[in-house]
């Protein structure tokens, strides 16, 4: 299998393109849940159902997030009772979480649930979370501690970061496919998703790094921090506030210790020889997912460093 470390968006995007040069069922996307909360008494996951909505073509892609043609006269009438309606969510949208958490409810785990979920749109791609267990990323600002979605959204990332908390560094355990998957890999990515929040909580999984160190697949990542700044989302901010420096160099890095490889963009080429002095081997080219073709072009470049 070629495994995937992914986040929200931008993984979600790879992965469109990694599906149409790749075979879909030997593709395994390992997701993010430190993004994961409750909310409205919902089980709420948002990577993992903008991995899998994507790959089902249902994604609202204005958004990357969301339901394509939803509504939200819930939402309105929530707002209306007087309910917090900071954290969107659209009436198709909904029907994803209450169908979660009365499995989950039901003694089902998020592995189950986000298996039957993928199965029901139509993904072939195996889909699993990081862990069975809540790991929330909670973000340390000068205005408290606030779960990373309260800083994300409801304070639209204004509060100046101090630190990051991952919870996913125990006590949690990786879900129970995790580590076989990761054994038997024939290829591990990094997606372009924020190495803070979106692949930091995957990687503090107790066991996961170290799996991945001692895989005999190569691993290779793909930068998500282009010319200094992020395509989508505060790595920017968390990356410093994290020690990491946040440039493609900053990211090659912070997974140093894993990474045979790293995709970079063209624009980032001076960085390259950098990249190379860690042991690391950069490829350069266009990163930027504006369509199919890119998405393909950026998958087929992953796969042509892995697989060098």
């Amino acid at each position: 299998m070629i495994v995937v470390l992914a986040g929200g968006v931008g993984a979600a995007r790879f992965l469109e393109g990694l599906a149409a040069v790749a075979p879909p069922e030997r593709i395994a996307a390992v997701v993010n849940t430190g993004d994961d909360m409750v909310l409205h008494g919902l089980h709420i996951s948002p990577d993992l159902d903008i991995v899998t909505c994507t790959l089902a073509g249902v994604i609202d892609t204005a958004q990357g997030w969301g339901i394509a043609g939803d509504t939200d006269e819930c939402m309105q009438w929530l707002g209306r009772l007087g309910a917090p309606t900071w954290f969107k969510l659209g009436d198709r949208d909904l029907a994803l979480h209450i169908y979660r958490t009365a499995r989950l409810r039901d003694g089902a785990t998020l592995s189950q649930v986000a298996d039957e979920m993928r199965q029901a749109l139509g993904v072939p791609i195996t889909i699993v979370p990081m862990s069975d267990d809540p790991a929330p990323t909670h973000i340390l600002t000068d205005h408290g501690e606030l779960h990373f979605e309260e800083y994300f959204v409801r304070e639209r990332c204004q509060p100046a970061v101090r630190g990051v908390h991952l919870h996913a560094a125990g006590p949690v355990s990786p879900a129970p496919r995790l580590l076989p998957l990761l054994a038997s890999a024939e290829a591990i990515i990094i997606a372009p998703s924020n190495p803070v929040v979106s692949v930091g909580p995957i990687l503090a999984i107790p066991g996961v790094r170290e799996a991945i160190a001692n895989a005999n697949a190569p691993v290779v990542a793909i930068s998500p921090i282009v010319g200094g700044a992020a395509i989508k989302g505060p790595a920017v901010p968390l990356m410093r506030a994290a020690g990491m420096e946040p440039t493609a160099l900053g990211v090659a890095k912070a997974y140093a210790d894993l990474i045979d490889g790293i995709v970079i963009d063209t624009v980032d080429a001076a960085l390259a020889p950098a990249i190379a002095q860690l042991g690391i081997r950069p490829f350069v080219t266009d990163t930027i997912m504006r369509g199919m073709p890119e998405k393909m072009a950026l998958a087929r470049a992953a796969l042509e460093l892995a697989f060098a």
